[in-house]
């Protein structure tokens, strides 16, 4: 039997999703609190792995079981063995082709800068601050550079492993909420760093120290060292993949109708 899961959670103090021999992930966690669950060892296939600190909304993973367990169960009881960080929001059977990295269409990511004179306490784990005045439509008319199949490549990381650096923006929008500035983008996949480095190279544009078609020029250039810093990961959100609706996996992770996926 096929089980797919929502998982929300807060990457502050993991390096990062994927299970390593040094440190706390969130997969060796999550596969730790669904083994004791199944009374069995349980691994598990993500939609997109994230880098340390860097937080999900709704992760979506797959797992192959033997042990016959309702979906409460797998919720309630995974939760019970989880830290407080992490958290199963949902558990549905799927079918076995479902595949949670293959099979979806789109992923979505959400930055969020608190941008005031004052350093955040409250949203400390969950924003970047930025302190100079960003001007919110201007950022926001130039990221539609992005927009489109393009190269990548000035915003990814040397150690990034993709096989190729082409990748399909369908989305990206930077929008102001009183302190704060969100930019969330959606694409097929996305490169390693690859949003966060936009970020980077959006906020000098932002705070005016750069014209706003700089970004389509670093873009056209595909270089790397001509663009802006990677921007922390704190402000890094996955808020999901997106699958075909036949999938049968709820609303937030499932593409409607006409939808750009």
């Amino acid at each position: 039997m096929r089980i797919a899961l929502g998982v929300e959670y807060d990457g502050t103090d993991f390096l990062g999703w994927q299970r390593l021999r040094h440190g706390p992930t969130v997969q060796a966690a999550l596969e730790d609190a669904l083994s004791f669950v199944a009374a069995r060892p349980v691994e598990v296939t993500c939609a997109g792995r994230t880098d340390a600190g860097v937080h999900a909304r709704c992760q979506v993973v797959h797992f192959d079981t033997e042990a016959e367990r309702s979906t409460r169960a797998w919720v309630l009881g995974s939760n019970s063995q989880l830290p407080p960080s992490i958290a199963v929001r949902w558990a549905t059977p799927v079918e076995d082709a479902f595949h949670a990295r293959f099979g979806a269409r789109a992923r979505r990511y959400r930055y969020s800068i608190l941008n005031r004179s004052v350093r955040p306490a409250l949203d400390a784990r969950f924003v970047t601050w930025e302190r100079v005045p960003l001007d919110a439509v201007t950022m926001q008319a130039a990221a539609q550079a992005l927009v489109g199949e393009h190269d990548f490549s000035a915003f990814r990381t040397s150690a990034c492993q993709a096989r190729s650096p082409m990748r399909c923006v369908h989305a990206i929008a930077v929008a102001r909420e009183g302190e704060y500035v969100h930019i969330e983008v959606q694409a097929n996949a996305f490169l390693h760093h690859m949003v966060r480095n936009i970020v980077g190279s959006l906020l000098p544009i932002g705070r005016g120290e750069r014209a706003p078609g700089w970004l389509g020029d670093l873009l056209a250039g595909r270089d790397r060292d001509r663009a802006g810093p990677t921007a922390p990961a704190t402000g890094l959100c996955f808020v999901g993949p997106l699958y075909p609706q036949p999938a049968g996996l709820p609303a937030e992770v499932s593409s409607a109708p006409g939808d750009r996926i």
